[in-house]
Protein backbone atom coordinates (compact mmCIF):
# COMPACT_ATOMS: atom_id res chain seq x y z
CA UNK A 1 0.00 0.00 0.00
CA UNK A 2 1.46 3.31 -1.07
CA UNK A 3 1.20 5.96 1.61
CA UNK A 4 2.49 8.67 -0.70
CA UNK A 5 0.07 7.71 -3.48
CA UNK A 6 -2.97 8.03 -1.23
CA UNK A 7 -2.30 11.63 -0.22
CA UNK A 8 -4.55 14.09 -2.07
CA UNK A 9 -2.95 16.88 -4.11
CA UNK A 10 -4.48 20.35 -3.62
CA UNK A 11 -4.88 22.44 -6.77
CA UNK A 12 -3.96 26.15 -6.43
CA UNK A 13 -6.50 28.74 -7.57
CA UNK A 14 -4.44 29.97 -10.54
CA UNK A 15 -3.92 26.46 -11.99
CA UNK A 16 -6.10 24.71 -14.60
CA UNK A 17 -6.13 20.92 -14.91
CA UNK A 18 -7.38 19.02 -17.96
CA UNK A 19 -7.47 15.20 -17.91
CA UNK A 20 -8.75 13.37 -20.96
CA UNK A 21 -7.77 10.04 -22.61
CA UNK A 22 -4.97 9.36 -20.08
CA UNK A 23 -3.36 12.71 -20.96
CA UNK A 24 -2.93 15.19 -18.11
CA UNK A 25 -2.38 18.88 -18.95
CA UNK A 26 -1.58 21.38 -16.20
CA UNK A 27 -1.62 25.12 -16.98
CA UNK A 28 -0.50 27.86 -14.63
CA UNK A 29 1.17 31.27 -14.42
CA UNK A 30 4.61 29.96 -15.44
CA UNK A 31 3.53 27.78 -18.37
CA UNK A 32 1.96 24.47 -19.31
CA UNK A 33 3.05 20.83 -18.84
CA UNK A 34 1.64 17.62 -20.34
CA UNK A 35 2.17 14.00 -19.28
CA UNK A 36 0.63 10.63 -20.12
CA UNK A 37 -0.73 8.71 -17.11
CA UNK A 38 0.15 5.00 -16.74
CA UNK A 39 -2.77 2.57 -17.39
CA UNK A 40 -2.45 1.00 -13.90
CA UNK A 41 -3.52 4.23 -12.18
CA UNK A 42 -6.28 6.77 -12.71
CA UNK A 43 -6.89 10.34 -11.58
CA UNK A 44 -10.01 11.58 -9.81
CA UNK A 45 -10.38 15.38 -9.85
CA UNK A 46 -13.03 17.03 -7.67
CA UNK A 47 -13.29 20.10 -5.39
CA UNK A 48 -9.83 21.50 -6.33
CA UNK A 49 -8.19 18.22 -5.19
CA UNK A 50 -6.62 15.39 -7.22
CA UNK A 51 -6.66 11.81 -5.90
CA UNK A 52 -4.58 9.03 -7.48
CA UNK A 53 -6.51 5.75 -7.67
CA UNK A 54 -4.97 2.33 -8.36
CA UNK A 55 -6.93 0.54 -11.10
CA UNK A 56 -5.21 -2.88 -10.96
CA UNK A 57 -4.87 -4.01 -7.35
CA UNK A 58 -3.46 -7.52 -7.95
CA UNK A 59 -0.25 -6.30 -9.60
CA UNK A 60 2.74 -5.75 -7.26
CA UNK A 61 4.00 -2.68 -9.12
CA UNK A 62 0.70 -0.79 -8.91
CA UNK A 63 1.32 0.78 -5.45
CA UNK A 64 4.73 1.98 -6.62
CA UNK A 65 3.18 3.45 -9.79
CA UNK A 66 0.50 5.12 -7.66
CA UNK A 67 3.16 6.87 -5.55
CA UNK A 68 5.23 7.76 -8.63
CA UNK A 69 2.22 9.24 -10.41
CA UNK A 70 1.31 11.27 -7.33
CA UNK A 71 4.84 12.71 -7.15
CA UNK A 72 4.92 13.50 -10.88
CA UNK A 73 1.52 15.24 -10.81
CA UNK A 74 2.47 17.18 -7.67
CA UNK A 75 5.73 18.32 -9.33
CA UNK A 76 3.80 19.41 -12.42
CA UNK A 77 1.44 21.54 -10.34
CA UNK A 78 4.30 23.06 -8.33
CA UNK A 79 6.27 23.72 -11.52
CA UNK A 80 3.56 25.68 -13.33
CA UNK A 81 2.58 27.66 -10.23
CA UNK A 82 5.92 28.38 -8.49
CA UNK A 83 8.65 26.92 -10.72
CA UNK A 84 11.84 25.11 -9.77
CA UNK A 85 15.40 26.39 -9.40
CA UNK A 86 18.79 24.69 -9.26
CA UNK A 87 22.04 26.48 -8.39
CA UNK A 88 25.46 25.28 -9.56
CA UNK A 89 28.83 26.66 -8.47
CA UNK A 90 32.02 26.62 -10.55
CA UNK A 91 35.11 26.29 -8.35
CA UNK A 92 38.66 26.75 -9.67
CA UNK A 93 41.06 29.45 -10.78
CA UNK A 94 40.15 30.60 -14.29
CA UNK A 95 36.98 28.48 -14.36
CA UNK A 96 34.01 30.54 -15.53
CA UNK A 97 30.82 30.51 -17.57
CA UNK A 98 28.97 33.04 -19.70
CA UNK A 99 25.61 32.94 -21.43
CA UNK A 100 25.40 34.04 -25.05
CA UNK A 101 21.94 33.55 -26.54
CA UNK A 102 20.85 29.92 -26.19
CA UNK A 103 24.38 28.69 -25.42
CA UNK A 104 26.45 28.61 -22.22
CA UNK A 105 30.19 28.91 -22.86
CA UNK A 106 32.29 27.20 -20.18
CA UNK A 107 36.00 27.71 -19.57
CA UNK A 108 36.90 24.78 -17.32
CA UNK A 109 40.65 24.36 -17.60
CA UNK A 110 40.58 22.41 -20.85
CA UNK A 111 42.47 23.58 -23.95
CA UNK A 112 39.17 24.74 -25.49
CA UNK A 113 35.93 26.34 -24.32
CA UNK A 114 32.88 24.08 -24.04
CA UNK A 115 29.59 25.16 -25.62
CA UNK A 116 26.45 23.82 -23.92
CA UNK A 117 23.05 24.24 -25.59
CA UNK A 118 20.30 25.38 -23.21
CA UNK A 119 17.21 23.14 -23.58
CA UNK A 120 13.81 24.64 -24.35
CA UNK A 121 11.94 25.63 -21.19
CA UNK A 122 15.08 26.19 -19.07
CA UNK A 123 16.38 29.67 -18.30
CA UNK A 124 19.95 30.27 -17.14
CA UNK A 125 21.57 33.23 -15.44
CA UNK A 126 25.24 33.56 -14.45
CA UNK A 127 26.30 35.58 -11.39
CA UNK A 128 29.95 36.57 -10.81
CA UNK A 129 31.09 34.28 -13.67
CA UNK A 130 30.95 31.22 -11.41
CA UNK A 131 27.39 30.78 -10.09
CA UNK A 132 24.79 29.33 -12.48
CA UNK A 133 21.10 29.61 -11.65
CA UNK A 134 18.90 27.26 -13.67
CA UNK A 135 15.13 27.66 -13.49
CA UNK A 136 12.17 26.09 -15.23
CA UNK A 137 8.76 24.49 -14.81
CA UNK A 138 9.68 20.86 -15.53
CA UNK A 139 11.59 19.41 -12.55
CA UNK A 140 12.76 16.36 -14.51
CA UNK A 141 14.23 18.40 -17.38
CA UNK A 142 15.79 20.88 -14.95
CA UNK A 143 17.51 18.11 -12.97
CA UNK A 144 18.74 16.43 -16.14
CA UNK A 145 20.17 19.72 -17.44
CA UNK A 146 21.92 20.43 -14.12
CA UNK A 147 23.39 16.92 -14.08
CA UNK A 148 24.60 17.30 -17.69
CA UNK A 149 26.33 20.58 -16.81
CA UNK A 150 27.91 19.07 -13.69
CA UNK A 151 29.18 16.14 -15.79
CA UNK A 152 31.30 18.55 -17.89
CA UNK A 153 33.80 18.88 -15.01
CA UNK A 154 32.81 16.98 -11.83
CA UNK A 155 34.44 18.25 -8.61
CA UNK A 156 37.68 16.50 -7.72
CA UNK A 157 38.38 15.44 -4.12
CA UNK A 158 41.75 17.14 -3.52
CA UNK A 159 41.13 20.83 -4.20
CA UNK A 160 37.40 20.68 -4.92
CA UNK A 161 37.82 22.14 -8.41
CA UNK A 162 34.96 21.61 -10.85
CA UNK A 163 31.21 22.18 -11.11
CA UNK A 164 29.14 21.29 -8.06
CA UNK A 165 25.62 21.84 -6.77
CA UNK A 166 25.38 24.73 -4.31
CA UNK A 167 24.15 22.50 -1.49
CA UNK A 168 26.64 19.70 -2.27
CA UNK A 169 29.52 19.06 0.12
CA UNK A 170 32.70 17.71 -1.43
CA UNK A 171 34.47 15.15 0.76
CA UNK A 172 38.12 16.21 0.65
CA UNK A 173 41.09 13.86 0.64
CA UNK A 174 44.45 14.62 2.19
CA UNK A 175 47.22 15.19 -0.33
CA UNK A 176 50.60 13.50 -0.32
CA UNK A 177 52.77 14.18 2.70
CA UNK A 178 56.51 14.41 2.24
CA UNK A 179 57.87 12.62 5.31
CA UNK A 180 61.55 11.72 5.56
Amino acid sequence: MSRVGKKPIPIPDNTKILYKNRLLTVQGDKGSLTRTVHPSVDLKIEDRVINIIAVKTDDRSTPALQGLTRSLVSNMITGVSKGFERVLEIVGIGYRAEVSGKIIVFHLGYSHPINFDIPEGISVSVDKNNVLKLSGTDKEKLGHTAASIRRLRPPEPYKGKGIKYAEEHIQRKAGKTGTK
